[in-house]
């Protein structure tokens, strides 16, 4: 276990179960509180079970179009309710006498012309002005007409005895006396004076609509106790198919309507806690390193619930069909991150739990699963963003194939198959097909590194490793050494040959600041260490760690690379140094911590490896011949000694590993530094 996150783990008793609960508690608040009906049909499919038989009586409800065609029919004859406001008449006309004793407009106007005006006006306001909009709307009606309200009595009137400011203002001009010119008329503004007073009574309208709605009976008949409804295997006509939607209806309003009803909150707490539960202990007794793991574990519990909680809004608040949300970008975030297994559990997790909001539940478990365990057994490894685009049309082929029997099976016709599914599918592969996306995503929000991340690091045309390469070019072929006796001995064990791949090019990157004080960069006849204190020599030596995590961090390099920058020697001394001090100054004390590398040790199968491979490739340049006895002798000395001195107790590596490893890690030394024939010379 990785040192550096003890303090996290202290808390993982807590936290864990906590993220399990928040998760459950969470998915219980958006599932449908409505009680659920048992029977899944579709109009024109035949009925898959038993004899179906009317548990209490229930009235056969009309469906959508056929009860609101009879809404509008009888809406045709409805009349929106008005009323009129006699302030706006009182204020209006208080201003036109206002104005024509004062304002300039009306100087040269004689009486009998502000006369006709103001009996216009009041003829006008008496009969009612109208909203042109609504005038519109009644005249448009079957009845044209509306009523007016006063006190509590409304009377109907047709429209065309109403005005509008427009229509009443025409006719002023229309009519106007023959004395009085037309440019004075205009002149003196007298729509100012001209306003709206019918004003829409909204509540009463209301009222009254309502009531004409419920003039219309929702029903069309009423099925008793105990009456056939049908059999197994009847086609489901559409009397039946209506019939069999009455019933749903009213047995989720008997098992939830508008009151919570506990049994079924309780039965939904238990199905979630079983199904949550279920991960939570695959976790716990199969993958303990995830399980303690607390980024990871948030992760799968934040993508779980995240597609739970979308299933149920998409089947609460929208009408779309449940297929086009990609459930196997679940799978391949959690395989491309974690592993297979965990990435199917938690897929199947999902879907089970989703199932149970779905309108169609079974044949939504069959096609979404078969999708899941393709997107598994497509990305065995992911090393190319390419990969994900291909296990797109996997996984669409898989969802068009497994619809297309699953309908088969249950039709028994291919003209009955609905193609219009195939879109949502289609739709359903492009989102799938941007998952590359996510994985990005992801690796910056969480610190992880996929496949394809550690293939572009491994790039030796990346900066830092073409720094290293032109500052430290022996240091640079050390760790392509390294990294090939680590990446054999990885695959061997089935570690991740990808990580230690990358791990072993960057380990050694903090002698890019002191090239020279490394025996694999020396030029013969030159040693810088000439002449200093040994203390002086191993703190450079020892610095090259602290140097490189810098240099990583500097680079944005991610976190479990910079872990085998941290390990590779793990609390280890640079013995070169550590010996020449004690045969320098015999019998006297020293200080060890001027001489040990300051770790961590190796918690992983992966930093383990690197370790034993840095110090194999170094040694092995010291031999003064390659056979198969010095070099076996070699390996098995040196990481016998690294296991002694218990740098390996953190790590999760057995004897067993540790002897594959050497083996490996001899034949490759004998290939690399295998003996060549001399050839003869020319005579």
């Amino acid at each position: 276990m990785n040192p550096k996150l003890k303090k996290i783990n202290i808390k993982t008793m807590s936290f864990v179960p906590l993220t399990f609960t928040v998760s459950i508690l969470l998915i219980l608040y958006v599932f449908p509180k409505q009680g659920k009906f048992k029977y899944s049909f579709n109009e024109g499919r035949p009925w898959q079970y038993s004899l179906l038989t009317a548990p209490f009586d229930f009235p056969i409800y009309k469906d959508a179009a056929q009860l609101k065609q009879e809404q509008d029919s009888i809406l045709a004859f409805y009349e929106p309710y008005y009323s009129l406001d006699a302030e706006i008449e009182k204020n209006a006309m208080a201003e036109f006498d206002a104005d024509v004793s004062t304002n300039s407009r009306f100087k040269n106007w004689l009486p009998e012309d502000v006369l006709y005006i103001r009996n216009k006006l009041k003829k006008f306001y008496e009969n009612g002005i109208m909203p042109s909009d609504d005038y519109d709307k009644v005249s448009a009606s079957k009845t044209q007409q509306l009523r007016i309200k006063t006190d509590n009595v409304a009377n109907s009137y047709d429209v065309k005895s109403f005005s509008t400011i427009r229509s009443a203002y025409e006719q002023i001009i229309r009519d106007k006396p023959e004395n009085l010119p037309e440019n004075s008329l205009k002149a003196a503004n007298i729509n100012n004076y001209i306003r709206e007073n019918v004003i829409y009574d909204a509540s009463t309208s209301d009222k009254a609509r309502n009531e004409f709605i419920q003039r219309v009976s929702p029903s069309v008949g009423l099925v008793q106790t105990g009456e056939r409804i049908i059999d197994q295997g009847e086609i489901i006509n559409p009397q039946t198919y209506n019939t069999l939607l009455s019933l749903k209806r009213i047995t989720e309003e008997r098992n939830g309507g508008t009151k919570k009803n506990y049994w079924i909150i309780l039965g939904q707490f238990l199905l979630i806690f079983t199904m949550m539960g279920a991960f939570f202990c695959y976790l716990l007794f199969f993958r303990p390193t995830e399980y303690h793991n607390r980024q990871h574990v948030l992760f799968m519990v934040m993508l779980i619930t995240f597609f739970v909680v979308l299933t149920a809004i998409t089947t609460r608040y929208f009408q779309f069909n449940v297929y086009i949300i990609p459930y196997a970008i679940l799978t391949i975030l959690i395989r491309t991150f974690i592993d297979s297994r965990t990435a199917n559990f938690a897929g199947l997790i999902t879907v089970i739990l989703c199932s149970l909001m779905v309108p169609f539940p079974f044949e939504f478990i069959v096609i979404e699963i078969s999708a899941v365990m393709v997107s598994v057994f497509i990305l065995k490894e992911l090393t190319e963003r390419l990969q994900l685009i291909r296990s797109s049309f996997f996984i669409l082929l898989v969802y068009v194939v497994v619809y297309i029997g699953f309908s088969l099976f249950q039709e028994g016709n291919i003209n009955k198959i609905e193609w219009g599914v195939l879109t949502d599918f289609l739709i359903n592969f492009i989102f799938i097909m941007f998952s590359y996306t996510l994985v990005y995503l992801v690796e910056k929000t969480f610190g992880f590194i996929s496949g394809v991340s550690m293939v572009e690091l491994s790039n030796i045309n990346k900066p830092l490793l073409k720094e290293l390469s032109e500052k430290a070019p022996g240091t640079f072929q050390h760790s392509m050494q390294v990294s090939n006796l680590a990446t054999a001995a990885a695959i061997k064990l089935g570690a991740n040959a990808s990580l230690i791949r990358t791990g072993a090019l960057y380990h050694d990157i903090g002698k890019i600041e002191n090239p020279t004080f490394f025996t694999e960069n020396q030029v013969a006849g030159m040693n810088p260490h000439t002449g200093l204190p040994f203390e002086e020599s191993a703190k450079i030596i020892i610095s090259h760690v602290k140097d490189g995590v810098k240099l990583a961090q500097k680079n944005g390099l991610p976190e479990q690379i910079t872990d085998f920058i941290e390990t590779h020697h793990g609390t280890s001394m640079p013995r070169y140094f550590y010996n020449s001090w004690k045969n320098a100054n015999p019998g006297k004390e020293m200080d060890e911590s001027l001489f040990r590398y300051p770790g961590p040790n190796p918690f992983s199968q992966e930093t383990a490896i690197l370790m034993m491979a840095d110090t194999v490739e170094a040694a092995s340049r010291s031999l003064s011949e390659y056979t198969e006895k010095s070099i076996g002798a070699l390996v098995n000395n040196m990481i016998d000694t690294q296991v002694e001195e218990g740098y390996f107790s953190n790590a999760p590596i057995t004897f067993k590993n540790i002897q594959t490893i050497k083996d490996v890690f001899i034949d490759k030394l004998k290939t690399i530094y295998h003996t060549r024939i001399a050839y003869p010379e020319l005579k």
